[in-house]
């Protein structure tokens, strides 16, 4: 796996740069989600936030697996990635659109897809979720894969809060992936873990991906019981490379903020230079 990327010369920020990860409880409406997270984008870009992250499937939560596949888009047309672009250029922010249903091969499948929009309203990064969630224990039943084609390739970009690594949800799991993204200042990661697993392991997993590689993890979840039944662990939070939480916001939807810095980057490093000291990989 090659990392998409375009190049600066340092993975840093020049000055600290706040960043807000937004939680929401996404319903089957499409227009009503849209609107919802078009005012917590408002909301975060007022309270002074640089770069904005959306959760996983922030656009729509169907009743049905199926339910999304109606909706995707072609890439570079469709009104979700419209409303994107345009909240990033009303609002002078870079957004993160959590995912979104982008069209596969096969008819009945999607891309799971992360986009990144600039400032200016311009698409610069494109992710299709690697690793797709699978899991059973009494009613929660998940098998991604029947509805949703895998990505094949990791992906970076450089933002004012220096270089940046997407990921989605079940990657979390994979700590190979973080390592592919290479020396980055900040790891995203848009999710809708089910109450089950985000209360055995979001968090932990959350902080060992920081500590790992010595950088800020920034987490946008969905966080609730949605009109549709299902309950999704919530907790967005933003983690500073040495494991500590700069902030979080448990259950509901909200904005969660705080600042990327790069003298803690730095400082983090310096004290335990672990990255220096890898032999493996």
């Amino acid at each position: 796996m090659n990392p998409s990327r375009t190049e600066s010369a340092s993975p840093l920020p020049a000055a600290p740069v706040k960043v807000a990860a937004l939680q929401m409880v996404s319903t089957p409406d499409l227009a009503r989600n849209l609107a919802d997270a078009g005012a917590l984008i408002a909301q975060a870009a007022a309270d002074g936030a640089e770069l904005v992250l959306l959760p996983e499937y922030f656009c729509f939560m169907g009743f049905k697996d199926t339910d999304k596949v109606a909706l995707r888009e072609t890439p570079g047309d469709g009104p979700i990635q419209n409303f994107l672009a345009d909240a990033a250029r009303r609002n002078n922010v870079w957004v993160i659109g959590g995912t979104l249903p982008l069209v596969a091969p096969e008819a009945t499948r999607v891309m799971n897809t992360t986009l990144v929009f600039d400032a200016q309203g311009q698409q610069v990064a494109r992710y299709d979720k690697i690793h797709l969630f699978s899991f059973s224990k009494g009613q929660d039943q998940f098998d991604e894969a029947r509805t949703i084609r895998p990505g094949e390739q990791v992906s970076t970009f450089d933002s004012p809060a220096g270089r940046v690594g997407l990921s989605v949800c079940y990657d979390l799991r994979f700590p190979e992936l973080y390592r592919a993204l290479g020396d980055c200042a900040l790891m995203l990661v848009p999710s809708a873990f089910t109450y089950t697993t985000g209360r055995a392991h979001w968090e932990l997993l959350l902080r060992a991906r920081a500590v790992e590689n010595q950088c800020y993890v920034l987490a946008a979840a969905q966080g609730g019981t949605h009109e549709t039944g299902r309950r999704t662990w919530g907790h967005s939070m933003l983690i500073d490379p040495w494991g500590e939480r700069v902030a979080q916001r448990e259950e509901g939807p909200g904005v969660v903020a705080g600042y990327v810095d790069p003298q803690r980057i730095a400082e983090v490093r310096q004290s335990l230079p672990a990255l220096r000291h890898r032999v493996l990989g």
